[in-house]
């Protein structure tokens, strides 16, 4: 027997249920039904506004150059993304201030004078370019010298150890352990001053002094993230960025300042060296006073550099730097700071303009100002018919307005001196009557 409760094929096609009649215009209307999931992809597509060709073209440009950038970040190490950049930036500002030397506390060296700070500098510059260190632990190392020199005495025969020490610990935090330099090689470039205990000892003694905090942001990093946000800098600017930098670490002007504003004081100035645009916008009160220094020092003396770091900047890895740089103060170039023009402003009318009320030899200082003067009042005169003490309100009425008449074109011989605007001015000056006249008839 026939389960009847289970539809049949051939349900559809039950009289009581005709088929409904076709649209006389062709048009059907499909019957299935669309999933959840469908629906929710259809909304979503009908909520985003929709864009013409050039803003969806501008707009895959700029992701384009974004992904660029952040390619060149992962190359030089820098892993930046989109959504952690702001916090890693206020890290970064935040930890700069926290790990910074005083000079303060440097100047009460009982030994150390500001003046060995050039060769403890350049000997540093030489063995980390002797090692092939990173650049970020040449600045990591300055940064744990003047950290221990502001916290501890030292003394002279101390300085050298104290600064390899410090190259020692930070090549460890920024370096390969293949490129670390071993403790014979220290003692070796010092030349068998100090044995191997003393660097092992000054190792732990700084880490203590300093509380092992080895987590400063050094100018590298910040110039490093500069070259390539918003855009990628050239690599000849970034070269010459790099040989500003390293001369800032040989002067007590610059240790006070952070290590972003000297990125940026160098990187300002680079661009203007090499003939790019400023960013004005983004240059600070420091980033202008280390310009300022940068350029007066090496304008006064280019010639007393360092030799090692003229040597260094030199090879065309480095764009030959250090050459252009010094060829260019040799000619006596300067840094033009940015002059910001005014806002406009109303115009004044000078005092000897030519279309202007001639003088008269009894012109005041007060005359020669811009404030207008005050408008006279019409003299009261007793003897006049038609005053107001003569006259009652309903004669008043019966009378016409008087008309207005030009101060200037008027004829009385005895004017009340109290009614005049300024002394200069008298009634029936030939010169007022002159105004009267049409232009054109002044023509010739």
């Amino acid at each position: 027997m026939k389960d009847t409760s289970v539809p049949s094929r051939h349900s559809r096609n039950n009289p009581l249920y005709p088929k409904k009649r076709p649209s006389p215009n062709g048009i059907t209307k499909s019957r299935k039904s669309q999933s959840p999931l469908t629906l929710s992809v259809v909304a979503a597509a009908a909520a985003v506004p929709r864009r013409s060709p050039r803003a969806a073209k501008m707009e895959s440009v700029l992701q384009r150059r974004r992904e660029l950038q952040l390619a060149a970040l992962r190359r030089e190490g820098i892993l930046l993304e989109d959504e952690y950049r702001e916090d890693i930036r206020y890290y970064m500002y935040e930890m700069e201030r926290y790990t910074m030397g005083t000079t303060s506390s440097m100047d009460q060296q009982p030994e150390i004078k500001w003046h060995m700070r050039p060769c403890l500098v350049e000997f540093l510059v030489e063995l980390h370019f002797t090692f092939r260190l990173r650049p970020e632990t040449l600045y990591l190392t300055l940064n744990i010298v003047d950290r221990y020199v502001s916290r501890r005495i030292v003394y002279i025969k101390h300085y050298q150890l104290v600064g390899c020490a410090a190259l020692w610990i930070a090549a460890k935090f920024e370096d390969a352990k293949e490129r670390v330099p071993t403790v014979q090689e220290l003692v070796h470039y010092c030349r068998d001053t100090y044995d191997e205990s003393a660097f092992i000892q000054m190792e732990g003694h700084v880490l203590a002094t300093i509380q092992w905090t080895l987590g400063h942001p050094t100018a590298e990093a910040w110039l490093r993230m500069m070259c390539c946000v918003p855009s990628v800098e050239e690599p000849k600017v970034q070269h010459v960025a790099r040989f500003l930098m390293e001369i800032t670490l040989f002067y007590r002007e610059f240790v006070k300042f952070p290590a972003s504003s000297i990125a940026l004081g160098s990187l300002t100035l680079a661009r203007f060296l090499c003939g790019k645009g400023r960013r004005v916008f983004e240059e600070t009160e420091e980033c202008l006073q280390i310009v300022e220094h940068l350029d007066n020092q090496l304008a006064k003396h280019v010639n007393d550099l360092s030799e090692t770091l003229i040597k260094k900047y030199s090879y065309a890895f480095y764009s030959k730097a250090a050459t252009f740089v010094v060829q260019y103060y040799l000619q006596g170039g300067r840094f033009v700071r940015h002059v910001v023009l005014p806002l406009p402003m109303t115009p004044v009318r000078p005092s000897n303009s030519v279309v202007g009320t001639p003088m008269s030899a009894t012109t005041t200082a007060s005359d020669l100002s811009d404030d207008m003067p005050i408008t006279p009042t019409s003299p009261y005169f007793s003897s006049d018919p038609f005053s107001s003490s003569a006259l009652s309100d309903e004669d008043k009425e019966n009378f016409s307005s008087p008309k207005f008449e030009p101060v200037a074109s008027k004829h009385t011989e005895n004017p009340p001196d109290q009614f005049l605007p300024h002394d200069f001015v008298q009634f029936g000056r030939q010169v007022l009557h002159n105004l009267n006249v049409s232009p054109r008839a002044m023509v010739p």
